[in-house]
């Protein structure tokens, strides 16, 4: 199925064997959601890990004041999902969603809790992982309370890739923390 994206993805953290392989490719399935599609909602229940093939998604709440403040971004290549929910069993705070036609390959809450029983190397790929999230969420906490908008959106701009510049500014500028006539500004002058 997609043993490449596998190997890419956990063989930057473990050694991979033939057996946690042929394991992934029969655990994950493909799901395709429509630019716009909701994947998970806020008070509805994860129910997959995704990785992203293509397309890109947005983990969103919405605050007081009924708008949508973007907390991350997914894209091909990288980890997906309502993570609260996922591990908890629990309903989720946010909502994760399509924002381009999208391709995801999905595990179940009991695939995903059997490939650690199955394969103990895997603890060792979460540990590391939740260590990634911990640490850019701690660089874009400083980032968000320390950068004026214009080294917020530089910074930004840099690490991104390209299919993130491709959706609604108005959703790019909400998780950098600025208006979106600021962010249409900066985009101005940086082109």
């Amino acid at each position: 199925m997609q043993s490449h994206i596998f190997e890419s993805y956990f063989g930057k953290y473990i050694d991979i064997s033939p057996e946690a392989l042929e394991f992934l490719n029969a655990s994950f399935q493909e799901m395709n959601y429509s630019g716009r599609e909701m994947i998970v909602e806020s008070g509805g229940y994860a129910k997959y890990f995704y990785f992203v093939l293509s397309g890109v998604q947005a983990l969103y709440i919405i605050n007081e004041k009924g708008e949508k403040v973007i907390l991350g971004f997914s894209f091909k290549g990288s980890p997906s999902g309502a993570f609260d929910s996922f591990i908890t069993s629990k309903p989720s705070h946010f909502f994760l969603e399509a924002l381009s036609p999208s391709k995801l390959i999905g595990i179940n809450k009991q695939k995903f809790d059997e490939l650690f029983e199955r394969f103990p190397e895997f603890y060792k790929w979460r540990a590391l992982f939740m260590e990634d999230i911990l640490l850019g969420r701690i660089s874009r906490e400083v980032e968000i309370t320390t950068m004026t908008a214009k080294k917020r959106f530089d910074a930004f701009v840099k690490r991104c890739p390209p299919e993130l510049l491709e959706i609604p500014q108005k959703y790019l500028a909400s998780y950098l923390n600025m208006k979106p006539e600021t962010f249409s500004r900066l985009r101005a002058l940086r082109d």
